[in-house]
């Protein structure tokens, strides 16, 4: 009984504790706020992936019930970053095209209100970020994404489904079939090339170098 009790008070002190973090945080939540950032550094735009670079795929899982929150979290199937993030992305789309592959993206921008969420449901923390820090997410700076044939629009094959919480997950995990090590590390390799970093335990998921220039977001889709 007092094991319980201890472990029970030991869960609310973290809770109380990951909540005044994140009390802490400057995130932009108000459409003034974000318009005025723009308009003093014009690179700071969410700009419409899709309208940007028209041939990309968006297959964007949190706009649908195939995720592991096995809920709808977004209102619209629509993905955003920042300017310079979209640029490269565009170079990227580009190189690929000429090899006759593409990129598909799962994810990008994501309002802070939806990390709250993930975080509060997750089983694995390890794969989901932290309130008390925000996620490159919120910041219009982090792209999940995947190989596709340019053609086809088929997904090449990789170790896991996105959003796996497997060990085989992690972008150095070695014990794989050699085409799916192959894909991998091509993937990798093209985006780190163009100014993205990969996320030591998700093979999907890049973030922008420079990321830290961007503040925190909770601005809804339908206000962009």
């Amino acid at each position: 009984m007092k094991s319980l009790l201890r472990l029970t008070v030991f869960v609310l002190l973290a809770g109380s504790t990951l909540h005044a973090a994140a009390q802490k945080l400057i995130v932009t939540r108000s459409m003034a706020d974000y318009k005025s950032a723009v308009k003093k550094s014009p690179e700071k735009q969410l700009v419409d992936i899709k309208e940007a670079i028209p041939d990309i795929t968006l297959d964007i899982r949190y706009a649908s019930n195939n995720n592991f929150m096995n809920r709808v979290m977004y209102p619209e199937a629509r993905a955003f970053a920042r300017k310079p993030v979209v640029e490269q992305l565009k170079n990227i789309q580009k190189e690929l095209r000429k090899k006759g592959y593409g990129l598909k993206i799962y994810d990008a921008y994501r309002p802070y209100a939806i990390t709250v969420a993930f975080y509060e449901q997750a089983s694995d923390k390890n794969f989901v970020a932290s309130p008390a820090k925000g996620s490159k997410h919120n910041r219009g700076c982090a792209i999940d994404l995947t190989l596709i044939n340019f053609e086809t629009k088929e997904e090449i094959q990789m170790p896991t489904p996105y959003d796996s919480f497997e060990a085989a997950a992690a972008a150095n995990y070695q014990d794989l079939p050699a085409a799916e090590l192959k894909n991998r590390d091509f993937l990798i390799k093209t985006m780190e090339s163009n100014g993205f970093k990969v996320l030591h335990n998700e093979w999907w998921h890049f973030d922008f170098v420079g990321w830290q220039n961007y503040e925190l977001m909770d601005i809804p889709f339908k206000h962009l």
